[in-house]
């Protein structure tokens, strides 16, 4: 079994300088919840970018250098076009929109 390793709160990334014990890596941030919290009764955080002391947080599982949810709706969207046959060419300009 191996165990996740939990950031100090002042710590940081070595490449890019982010906190790394901060709302935008936690597995429960959800930005369409009250507070923007998976766990109701957490304190409001003002910087979701910053360090921060919550005794809740857990890193987010997510694939390194990449969007989860854009991933997600690319796949959902592969599945679609597999079904149907593909998706149809789209529309550059409004012109190519209402040609006559």
């Amino acid at each position: 079994m191996s165990v996740k390793r939990q950031p100090g709160v002042k710590e940081f990334c070595a490449q890019c300088s982010a906190y790394l014990h901060c709302c935008l890596n936690c597995r429960f941030h959800d930005p369409s919840l009250h507070n923007e919290c998976k766990i109701p009764n957490t304190e409001w955080v003002g910087d979701r970018k910053g360090a921060n002391f919550c005794d809740e947080f857990e890193f987010a599982d997510t694939i390194p250098g990449g969007n989860a949810s854009e991933t997600k709706k690319d796949q959902a969207r592969q599945a679609l076009d597999g079904l149907f046959g593909g998706s149809a060419p789209k529309p550059k300009t409004l012109d190519d929109l209402f040609k006559k």
